[in-house]
């Protein structure tokens, strides 16, 4: 039979692909044990980890099998580690007609959260989220990004990170993800966690608990606004944040397009009846601007829906975006529009939505 120590030895090089620690230094593997000729083990990965299971399995088994008196492994699956039950407790939730949600849980050390919603996908959501993240930051605040799109993560692209894994502290339950830095801000993502071109195939009950984990189990440290990045529709993500945490309000992205208008109108009913203020509308892809026609506005998507859709609601509309080529290249060499051609027209109006919700949500660095 093997000995325990040799057991240990056999899966002391598993490593967490984020971090690059050891397993069982993380505490992911447990009561390892030898039972006849099978060795046994406890897998319990966190959710942000959950995309490494079939990886980790396969080198746990050859591993394991590789030892002499190994025939079999078994891998006994444990529950991922929730997030935490107890901490600072923000503004009492909402519900939809008679207050039927929990209580909503502050993030230590974020002052303020910020949602960016959009019905569909394809408007610019992200592109917004980042830009207006960027232009905060470049405004003196201490800004966080959670980018919450599980399914498809851009910002580790748009921030010329996607190259970075962050690094993983602490060991089962009292795990925290480091942010990356980038561009002035502190930004967490899906996408710094999976490997490229890897899918994420989930079901809800795993997609709110990374989200929960990434609100809760991240160093935030000490932040004036946290963006939230959220995947189009109105699906778990949004209800879990919804949930989760007290909000300064949720940004509605669209394109003058009737058929973004008509998902736009569902997503912003959608967080009126979960009791999120809607702090505005901001239209995308409104004019196409010419790189060797600067003056000229062509209305490539139609005109005048945003502004249509926020006077529906009542709510404001914070800022008509035009499409210019300095976006696309921004959000694809890494620096945002707002910091990599700041007097561009793209770039002056996310300054301009910066400051706007800067004024609206009461946002001020914090006093030393």
């Amino acid at each position: 039979m093997a000995s325990a120590d040799l057991l240990q030895q056999a899966l002391q090089p598993l490593r967490d692909a984020g971090s690059g620690r050891g397993l069982l230094e993380l505490g992911w593997i447990t009561d390892l044990r030898q039972q006849g000729q099978r060795a046994v083990f406890r897998l319990a990965l966190p959710g942000f980890a959950a995309s490494q299971r079939e990886r980790i399995a396969a080198e746990a088994r050859d591993s394991l099998l590789a030892l002499e008196g190994i025939d079999d492994v078994q891998i006994e699956l444990a529950q991922p580690a929730a997030a935490p039950s107890s901490g600072p407790i923000g503004a009492a939730g909402h519900g939809t007609g008679g207050g039927q949600l929990p209580e909503r849980q502050g993030i230590p050390g974020v002052r303020q959260v910020i949602a960016v919603s959009s019905g569909k996908g394809g408007v610019g959501k992200s592109t917004v989220a980042v830009n207006l993240a960027c232009g905060l930051a470049a405004a003196g605040l201490r800004v966080g990004l959670l980018d919450a799109d599980i399914y498809g993560p851009n910002a580790p692209t748009m921030l010329g990170v996607a190259d970075r894994s962050p690094e993983v502290r602490g060991s089962g339950s009292e795990q925290v993800l480091e942010p990356i830095e980038s561009c002035g801000i502190a930004m967490v993502s899906m996408g710094l966690l999976i490997q490229e071109n890897q899918p994420v195939v989930w079901r809800g009950p795993m997609l709110n608990g990374i989200i929960r984990q990434f609100l809760y189990q991240v160093n935030w440290g000490e932040r004036d606004v946290l963006v939230v990045d959220l995947p189009p529709g109105t699906g778990d993500a949004q209800l879990t944040l919804a949930q989760a945490v007290p909000m300064a309000g949720v940004i509605i992205v669209t394109t003058p397009q009737q058929v973004s208008l008509q998902d736009a109108r569902r997503g912003l009913a959608m967080f009126l009846q979960m009791g999120v203020p809607v702090l505005g509308v901001v239209e995308n892809m409104t004019a196409f601007i010419p790189p060797d026609l600067p003056d000229r506005r062509y209305a490539l998507f139609g005109s005048g829906g945003g502004r249509m859709l926020a006077d529906e609601a009542g709510v404001p509309l914070l800022a008509q975006l035009p499409m210019e080529m300095p976006v696309l290249e921004g959000g694809e060499n890494g620096l945002p529009v707002v910091l990599a051609a700041p007097r561009s027209a793209s770039g002056r109006a996310f300054t301009e939505l910066s400051g706007q919700l800067i004024a609206s949500c009461a946002l001020s660095p914090a006093l030393a």
